[in-house]
């Protein structure tokens, strides 16, 4: 009986609950966010390497489950994309559509262990290097698996890693 004398307390406090939720989920995101350390607060070598590794997982995770919204998030709004097959893609609007018509439920990317090199750039951000395949889900016995050697140059800016320039190069099919 008690809960039901208080259940219109409950209600009448609902709109102001209502109004945090943005907020808890605003603050929810910048805790993930900071997840990866500022450039400032690096201090070695192991700790760049491990920031940059957080964000390339998190953005072929995003690439990988097609989304587009957090995707477009890594990038700076005049990220240059340079591919050997694709050519040059300029700005974010377009990268992002790019992925949409051409990668979203086609292709997933996968980053070949032993690959990635990170180098500080000072007072800038990280370059980082490697290798990556490319898998078809579902048509891999007629397209295969394709790799690529990749360059992402990082900026920290305004509290944010993001990426300025991408080139995508040498892409072959994978030995078997």
């Amino acid at each position: 009986m008690k809960m039901l004398s208080a259940l219109p307390r409950t209600l009448s406090r609902l709109p102001k609950m209502l109004l945090v939720l943005p907020l808890l989920a605003w603050f929810a995101g910048r805790v993930e966010a900071q997840a990866v350390p500022s450039l400032e607060s690096i201090q070695s070598q192991a700790e760049l390497d491990k920031a940059i590794t957080t964000l390339d997982a998190a953005l072929f995770d995003s690439y990988n489950r097609c989304d587009l919204e957090k995707f477009g998030t890594f990038f700076v709004d005049d990220v240059e994309f340079y591919h050997d097959n694709g050519g040059v893609t300029l700005g974010r609007e377009k990268l992002t559509d790019s992925v949409k018509k051409n990668i979203c439920g086609k292709t997933t990317r996968e980053l070949v262990p032993g690959t990635l090199q990170v180098y500080y750039m000072k007072g800038y951000g990280a370059v980082e290097m490697g290798v990556h395949r490319f898998h078809h889900p579902g048509h891999e016995d007629t397209e295969g698996v394709g790799e690529g050697k990749f360059i992402h140059l990082w900026r920290y800016k305004d509290g944010a890693w993001k990426i300025t320039r991408v080139i995508s190069y040498d892409h072959h099919a994978a030995a078997k």
